[in-house]
């Protein structure tokens, strides 16, 4: 069942390693293409400009109410677009929600580094996920793999692909770990201008090489059947 989910969703993220295509145009598709990216980063950079425009040295405060409220606004935009054109909405509803819902923290708090908690524990999450995945010798790498190549968890019995599972999943791991160790001791300073500005350079960045070396891996694993 794990297997099945993590491959329906690397699939629907363009992921599948027996339908080819080459590296980039997988990158690309795995990140949505340019609505993904606008999706995933413009709302936070919205965030960021306005919080860092309206701050004020001297109540060390910037206008939470127009950051956070365009920020979500703008969100909300494109969920509305996905929903009007009938293109897939999962993500976009998503992000819609998480966005709110860090808005809502923040206002609560009063605090402008409190919109980045959502994204703290959905990293620490992420990242305890794949490393207990590889520590145990179910990398969540291989389940995904396994289901979309039919092969179910017979990798487990092939050194060379455990190897591989396991180190590609480590690897997802260290990105995650990567993240709140720069971002973590920022959010403590209450420095949101430097949090706000590393979240979105350690995001798609660091993403896609990522996505890319894995894709590489999993072909090299499975080579293409000769034509």
């Amino acid at each position: 069942m794990v297997g099945a989910a993590l491959g329906d969703a690397a699939r629907r993220a363009g992921l599948d390693p027996s339908a080819g295509g080459p590296t980039g145009h997988v990158v690309w598709r795995a990140m949505g293409g340019w609505r993904g990216i606008l999706e995933s980063v413009l709302p936070s950079l919205v965030f960021v400009i306005l919080f860092t425009v309206t701050y004020d040295p001297e109540t060390q405060r910037g206008d939470l109410w127009l950051s956070l409220g365009l920020s979500v606004g703008l969100a909300a935009v494109f969920t509305l677009i996905r929903l009007l054109t009938r293109s897939p909405a999962g993500a976009a509803i998503g992000g819609l929600v998480a966005t709110a819902g860090a808005a809502a923290l923040a206002l609560l708090t009063g605090r402008g580094q409190d919109n980045f908690v959502f994204g703290f524990i959905t990293n620490a999450a992420y990242g305890t996920a794949f490393l207990v995945s590889a520590l145990i010798g179910w990398s969540l790498i291989g389940l995904a793999v396994g289901f979309l190549m039919n092969e179910g968890t017979r990798w487990r019995s092939d050194k060379r692909k455990r190897r591989v599972f396991f180190w590609l999943a480590i690897a997802w791991a260290g990105l995650f770990a990567f993240r709140l160790a720069v971002q973590l001791p920022l959010y403590f300073a209450g420095d949101v201008t430097a949090l706000g500005t590393l979240k979105l350079i350690m995001g798609l960045p660091l993403f896609a090489p990522l996505v890319a070396v894995t894709w590489l891996a999993v072909r090299a694993l499975y080579p293409a059947p000769a034509k």
